[in-house]
């Protein structure tokens, strides 16, 4: 089962059918979606959802509104007499309390709602046909400071949340308390694994960078060992590079503190940058 499929089921399941004011709002909700569309005596309503299609029939069997139930392939369809509707949405309150609002929001998103599985993706939708039903549902959601955009493509139009707080806040606004929970454990899970990279990515691109250079600190050694010039040097130079041969993968603060009096990193620093030069010089008269 999918992320969205696992919110749906859940929200399914509330049951508040003896409270006509929230059914009414939900039916609206569902109602408002491209997932309804209108026919020429009736309007039919759209989904491959199995829980989502038993919520409807009994929202509709709750509410006294007949309707002709099909099933095509995976797509579940309820066909709704006009009139039905009519009569049902003339008494819908045009002043909803705050749950009709929450209910009206839970049913858009119960008909034509998605939300990417959080492991991947932070994404949710609900997908319209008409821009004012959009623009309906997004001025209800922006009264909890919960803020979607707007987008249209292809004669629809989606309201949609990419930041994983406001959708967090959005599944609670709907009812889908397990959702939250399911939700933020993933979000916690994932940002927790992204961090853990970020620090190991870092670590390895440190760890190459002190490899990188200690190879080429230690082919300066061999360098003006091998033309005879290393006894030249001085003895505070000897001792970092003798540090260096024999420590390949230490960093220059471990090196600085090897030393018979430690010094610090930017001494060190200092030290086989003198060796260098010694060794560019020599590779240039070479």
């Amino acid at each position: 089962m999918s992320f969205s499929s696992g919110i749906k089921e859940e929200l399914s399941r509330i049951n508040n059918f003896k409270n006509k004011n929230l059914i009414e709002s939900e039916f609206l909700g569902y109602m408002l979606t491209a997932n309804v569309s209108e026919k020429s005596n009736y309007f039919e309503f759209v989904t491959e959802n199995e829980f989502n299609i038993e919520r409807f029939y009994k929202i509709l069997f709750n509410l006294g509104i007949d309707y002709e139930p099909d099933i095509i392939g995976k797509t579940y369809l309820a066909k709704i007499n006009k009139s039905e509707i009519v009569n049902s949405l003339m008494v819908f309150n045009l002043n909803p309390s705050d749950e009709e609002k929450r209910a009206i929001v839970r049913g858009a998103f119960l008909s034509s709602g998605r939300v990417t599985d959080p492991s991947k993706s932070y994404h949710l939708e609900i997908i319209f046909t008409e821009k004012n039903n959009a623009e309906y549902i997004l001025n209800i959601c922006k009264n909890y400071n919960i803020s979607l955009k707007l987008l249209e493509n292809n004669g629809k139009y989606w309201i949609y949340i990419k930041d994983a707080d406001i959708i967090s806040y959005f599944l609670a606004l709907i009812g889908s308390n397990k959702g939250v929970l399911s939700f933020e454990e993933v979000r916690v899970t994932k940002e927790i694994k992204n961090n853990i990279n970020r620090i190991v990515n870092c670590e390895t691109a440190n760890l190459n960078k002190i490899v990188n250079a200690s190879v080429d600190q230690i082919n300066d050694i061999k360098l003006i060992q091998k033309l005879k010039k290393f006894d030249e040097l001085p003895d505070y130079l000897k001792e970092i590079a003798v540090v260096r041969l024999e420590n390949p993968d230490s960093s220059l603060k471990d090196l600085g503190e090897l030393l018979d009096k430690p010094i610090s990193k930017s001494g060190v620093n200092h030290r086989l940058k003198k060796i260098h030069e010694l060794a560019e010089e020599l590779r240039i008269k070479k």
